[in-house]
C-alpha cells in the first residue's frame, strides 16, 4: 500500500511539472530619458522550451530556470505586478514569479530607484509616492507599448508586494497616506524599524512635488500584502472605505519592532471583511516571503554584512520551500476567487 501511494505521488508529481508552461525571461530599460528611470524582469509563458540559464542565483540564494527571451505564447494570460521591499530587488520575489508564469501568469517585478540594493538615492527614496507610481508606469508600458501586450489580459491585473512592497501595493488599491496619523501612532508607540524610517522614506514633512489624494489605480483589480510595514500611516477611514479585494498575509514571527498584528492585522482591523482576506503563518519570519536560501547561507551572510543573515531564518517547523508552497497556494486561490 506505501509503495501504491509513493507512486501515485510520484505520477502526481510528474503531471504537475508536465502541465506547467516553459518560463520566458526578459529585462527591459524603460523610460530612460526620463528622471526616474525603471530596470523591469519579466516572466511569462513561453513557447520556446531551450535553451535554459539559471537567474536570480548567488552563493546565497537558489534561483530558477528560464528561457531568456523566449517567444511568447499565444493567448491572454492574466498579469502580476510585483514590488519589492526596502531596499530589496527584482530577485527576492522571482521564486513567486516563476511559479506564476509556470501556471499561466504574465508577472512584471521593477527595481524602484532609491529603495533597491543597487540605489540608495537619499532624493528619490524620499519621494514616497514615487513607488506606488512605478507600478503605474509599468503597467502603462505593459498595456500600451510592451511586445507583450497581445498576450496580457488588462481586465485581469493584481498588484502583489512583500514588506515596503506590500505598503506600495495599498496606496495602489486606494489606501491613503496619513502623515499626522503616522506620527501620532509613532508617539504613542514609537518602532525603530518602521519609525526609524520616516525620514529617509520622506514620510516626516511634506515633500516637494508631494501628491494630495489617492494615488489608486483601478486597472488593478486586486491586491495581495506579504507581510508590510508602515501600516499604520494609512488613513483608517480610508482603509474602512477600500473597495479593492485585498489579501494579507503575515508572518507572526517577528524579527524585532516589526509585530504583524500592528502592521497587516492593522489592515485587517479596518478593511471591510467583505474585502480582505488575513492570513497569519504562525512558524513564518518577515524575509520568509523572500527566495530560498543555500546551505551555509546565513554565516556567509553574516561574514560579509553582520546582522543580514536574518534574511535567511524562519521557524522551526516548516521549512521555507513548505511555507512558499503554502503561501503561493494562499495566493492563487484569491487571485482566482476574486
Amino acid at each position: 500500500m506505501k509503495r501504491f501511494a509513493c507512486f501515485a505521488l510520484l505520477v502526481i508529481s510528474w503531471a504537475a511539472n508536465a502541465s506547467a508552461y516553459s518560463v520566458g525571461f526578459d529585462q527591459v530599460q524603460l523610460y530612460t530619458d526620463s528622471d526616474r528611470p525603471l530596470k523591469a524582469s519579466v516572466w511569462y509563458p513561453s513557447q520556446t522550451t531551450f535553451p535554459t540559464e539559471r537567474i536570480a542565483e548567488n552563493a546565497a540564494f537558489f534561483g530558477s530556470n528560464v528561457v531568456r527571451v523566449g517567444t511568447p505564447l499565444a493567448g491572454k494570460f492574466p498579469l502580476v505586478v510585483m514590488s519589492h521591499g526596502y531596499r530589496g530587488n527584482w530577485r527576492n520575489q522571482n521564486w513567486l514569479a516563476t511559479k506564476l508564469a509556470q501556471d499561466g501568469y504574465v508577472v512584471a517585478s521593477l527595481d524602484h530607484p532609491g529603495t533597491t540594493s543597487f540605489d540608495h538615492s537619499a532624493q528619490a527614496a524620499a519621494q514616497w509616492w514615487q513607488r506606488a507610481g512605478d507600478l503605474s508606469r509599468l503597467l502603462d508600458w505593459l498595456l500600451n507599448e510592451s511586445y507583450l501586450l497581445p498576450n496580457i489580459d488588462a481586465n485581469n491585473v493584481t498588484a502583489i508586494g512583500h514588506s515596503l512592497g506590500g505598503w506600495t501595493v495599498m496606496l495602489l488599491a486606494g489606501a491613503q497616506f496619513d502623515r499626522d496619523q503616522l506620527k501620532q501612532e509613532c508617539s504613542l508607540k514609537a518602532s525603530p524599524r518602521v519609525c526609524g524610517l520616516m525620514a529617509e522614506l520622506g514620510l516626516d514633512q511634506p515633500q516637494v512635488g508631494e501628491p494630495n489624494g489617492s494615488l489608486q489605480d483601478t486597472r488593478i483589480k486586486r491586491v495581495v500584502s506579504l507581510d508590510l510595514g508602515l501600516a499604520r500611516s494609512f488613513s483608517r477611514q480610508s482603509l474602512q472605505s477600500l473597495t479593492t479585494p485585498t489579501l494579507i498575509l503575515a508572518a507572526d514571527i517577528d524579527i524585532g519592532d516589526l509585530p504583524q498584528a500592528e502592521e497587516s492585522g492593522f489592515l485587517a482591523q479596518y478593511i471591510p471583511k467583505n474585502k480582505r482576506q488575513y492570513i497569519v503563518y504562525p512558524d513564518a519570519a518577515h524575509f520568509s516571503f523572500m527566495q530560498l536560501c543555500k546551505p551555509g547561507a546565513i554565516d556567509l551572510i553574516e561574514e560579509e554584512n553582520p546582522g543580514d543573515g536574518i534574511v535567511c531564518k524562519d521557524g522551526n517547523e516548516r521549512s521555507r520551500d513548505e511555507l512558499h508552497q503554502v503561501m503561493y497556494q494562499d495566493i492563487i486561490r484569491f487571485i482566482q476567487a476574486s
